[in-house]
């Protein structure tokens, strides 16, 4: 049987082309790399990998949805006051503060694999229980441990995304990052959906049922996931390479990438001298050491002003739609869901379309810019008194929503995931998603008090997020997309190439 020696500088033959057939030789991590960033062969299940990490983000944004538009019957019925209302709201992302601070370690340290199956059972558990709470004590709890779940989870559905596409062209790792954020608001709408689907068949004396309901639904699509594990999902082979099992990662290429890799003997007991950085939890200071500093600074800024705004709008938004209409929930709940396909979703999709090629840095400044207007112009309407002001009010959080879609809603996790190489991916996604969840849990605690203090005054509070956001774009231009980030595991780390409009960041 004929081989393949894959180049030490380069592949010559992709091997995401059906016709790489003929088996090939990898002699360390970093072959096994551009294997990986070259694309994976038609037919594989690298797809489906990305498909059920989506999966992963899916029940992230539902679960952190699912509450918005009960909140206000939980309210009610645990008689709760404005502070306590604050607590229940951001149990799930104080949960999520941990849960990215441990995930993304654990995640570098034991695998994507064990740390994508752990957390999904945390979202059985936790839907399960808060939809049985029998007060708020045991709800926040649930919610708590829910949000443990998905901090746990984001890492890992990042490192899953980033590493099992290619690195450049059509569905690069930019792109497939970046479709964190039409699956987010997806869940988004499928939430409202099922909200709309229970307030049409529950009795009118059962509707403070519908809560519950929604919050138990989390557990479907975690179990389902549970069930397809053992057919597609498998370790990341750029991280088992990394540990060392280059026949392991040759295993998990044949069965996942479609390609038939073999080890060639002498490379199973050499030792690199580019070895890739081992977990530790001494690597988060590496992350603001001088290759990586300005990256990080500038993850965590649009990571924090994207979840700050986001959470108070997307949670208030039943709220707010309440006070634009003054009607009954059936209205409020459309009109959400209208505001999540139309604006939302479809900028979240565009995002994806254009990562390839305009890039994450053009796309997040114009969408934080966008932003900013739609919370100046929905600052100075305050509260509409008719119908021209009403629509101005609702295409204008369609706007904002738009912006977050295409900008900083898709890139944010663009510029936490591939900022870093395999070595540091977990760790540095999860020190953005420690320091994004607490940006959540600020606006989850106190939009509900500067709602009530400030009423529709509250916008000019929320601009300030993605005017903080913007200024730092245009002081560091880090352009991610087609970047090959993972090569700076097994080379001196060099400037990336520079973009237009967008200079390299070290």
């Amino acid at each position: 049987m004929s081989t393949v020696a894959i180049p030490s500088a380069s592949v010559d033959a992709p091997a995401g082309h059906a016709e790489a057939a003929v088996p090939v030789l990898i002699r360390s991590a970093q072959d096994v790399s551009r294997i990986v960033n070259a694309g994976a062969a038609k037919g594989s299940n690298a797809r489906i990998v990305i498909a059920i990490a989506l999966g992963g983000v899916f029940l992230d944004a539902y679960d952190l949805t699912s509450l918005a538009y009960g909140i206000k019957d939980i309210a009610k019925q645990f008689a709760l006051t404005p502070v306590q209302v604050g607590f229940v709201s951001s149990a799930i992302t104080f949960g999520a503060i941990l849960g990215a601070l441990f995930g993304g370690y654990l995640t570098d340290r034991i695998g994507r694999y064990r740390v994508f199956m752990a957390d999904m059972l945390f979202f059985v558990v936790a839907a399960i229980a808060a939809g049985l709470a029998p007060n708020a004590w045991v709800l926040g709890a649930a919610r708590f441990l829910m949000g443990f779940g998905v901090g746990l989870d984001l890492p890992v559905a990042m490192a899953f995304l980033a590493e099992f596409s290619r690195v450049a062209g059509k569905g690069n790792k930019a792109a497939s990052v970046a479709s964190w954020c039409p699956a987010w608001y997806a869940a988004t709408s499928t939430c409202y959906l099922l909200i709309l689907g229970l307030y049409a068949i529950l009795p009118e004396q059962h509707l403070g049922w519908l809560w519950r309901l929604t919050l138990a639904f989390g557990a479907v699509p975690a179990l389902a996931i549970i069930l397809v594990r053992s057919r597609y999902i498998s370790e990341s082979p750029v991280w088992a390479a990394n540990q060392g099992d280059l026949e392991g990662a040759a295993r998990i290429l044949k069965r996942t990438y479609g390609v038939d890799a073999i080890v060639e003997r002498a490379a199973v007991t050499a030792t690199s001298a580019s070895e890739p950085r081992r977990a530790s939890w001494r690597n988060y200071g590496v992350l603001f050491n001088s290759t990586y500093r300005r990256r990080t600074i500038l993850a965590a800024v649009i990571g924090s002003a994207s979840s700050f705004g986001y959470n108070a709008i997307i949670f208030g938004l039943p709220v707010i739609i309440t006070s634009f209409f003054a009607q009954g929930p059936l209205t409020t709940i459309v009109a959400s869901l209208t505001l999540n396909l139309l604006f939302a979703f479809v900028g979240g999709l565009i995002g994806v379309r254009t990562a390839p090629t305009v890039g994450a840095w053009k796309m997040t400044v114009l969408g934080h810019a966008l932003q900013f207007v739609s919370l100046i112009g929905l600052a100075l309407i305050g509260r509409p008194s008719g119908g021209a002001l009403v629509a101005a009010a609702i295409l204008l959080l369609g706007g904002y929503l738009f912006g977050q879609g295409f900008g900083p809603g898709s890139h944010s996790m663009t510029y936490a995931s591939l900022s870093y190489p395999t070595s540091l991916r977990g760790i540095g996604v999860g020190f953005n998603q420690t320091l994004v969840r607490t940006a959540s849990t600020i606006s989850l605690f106190l939009f509900p008090v500067l709602a009530g203090a400030l009423g529709t005054k509250v916008f000019w509070v929320i601009a300030i997020a993605p005017l903080t956001s913007l200024l730092v774009l245009l002081a560091i231009r880090w352009e991610p997309s087609g970047y090959d980030i993972d090569g700076e595991d097994y080379r001196p780390v060099e400037p990336a190439p520079a973009r237009a409009g967008a200079c390299s960041c070290r």
